[in-house]
């Protein structure tokens, strides 16, 4: 019996061990609740991180327990896009799909099956490709997703640049550009927009990395931002980033948490 009981407690341990990376409470409800009609999501990443993928995934299951449908968006070439379909039908695998080194990693590919797997078992999903393999990469994903935006929501994974609303291009240095999220805001589009940042570059442990909702009012989320993304443009820093983002998801290692 003692066997037993020990046995139980290591597993659940375990358990605790591999999901601590999504146990933190408040953002996932409140991104949540700002999916809607007429809305685009834009969740910003530092590709090849799979606590990306598991946060992404956790948005859409979330979203989905409302019985509501939603479309997914990836930062992955519009040209896959019949493949993609194949794939939402089981009669291809995500293993199929041409993905840019740049993005690929298993995590993707096996939440592309997972994604399918869902909608064969009936939730009311769609996968888009929105990405473009020359030309003005960000005016495409944009112009693609403004053209499926309407009663059906979408959820966009895109590499972090992407999902500025605003930069403040020093012009005398540099020639400036509009992202996706900021072309959306010009064309009057509902976007809103969260960063994933990992302020740790390095885990010990990937298992130990977990995450915490940073407001985009806040002093914080003007100096994450501004370190973890406008250091390395020709742009001005941000006193506050409201007009930037609605929210940041800050990676730490736990073993570093304060």
């Amino acid at each position: 019996m003692v066997r037993k009981v020990t046995i139980i407690y290591l597993f659940n341990t375990l358990m605790l061990l591999l999901f601590s990376s999504l146990s933190v409470a408040g953002e996932e409800p409140e991104i949540i609740r700002g999916i809607t009609e007429n809305t685009i999501t834009i969740i910003g990443e530092q590709h090849g991180h799979p606590e990306s993928i598991k946060f992404f995934q956790s948005l859409i299951k979330g979203y989905l327990k409302k019985d509501s449908c939603l479309t997914v968006a990836l930062e992955i070439a519009n040209n896959q896009q019949p493949i993609i379909e194949k794939i939402m039908q089981g009669r291809a695998v995500a293993s199929d799909i041409e993905i840019s080194s740049v993005i690929d990693h298993a995590a993707l590919r096996n939440m592309i099956d997972s994604l399918a797997k869902l909608k064969r078992n009936g939730a009311c999903l769609n996968l888009i490709a929105i990405d473009s393999l020359k030309g003005n990469r960000d005016k495409f994903m944009a112009a693609q997703l403004i053209k499926n935006v309407g009663a059906t929501p979408i959820l966009a994974l895109l590499g972090g640049l992407h999902s500025l609303k605003k930069v403040n291009w020093d012009l005398s240095m540099t020639k400036g550009h509009s992202y996706v999220a900021e072309i959306l805001n010009k064309h009057s589009i509902n976007v809103r927009s969260y960063q994933q940042i990992w302020i740790d570059s390095e885990c010990d442990n990937p298992k130990k990395l977990a995450y915490s909702f940073v407001d985009s009012k806040s002093n914080e989320a003007a100096k994450l931002i501004n370190e973890h993304f406008i250091s390395m443009m020709n742009a001005y820093e941000f006193r506050n980033v409201r007009d930037v983002s609605d929210g940041i998801i800050a990676w730490k290692c736990t073993n570093n948490l304060g």
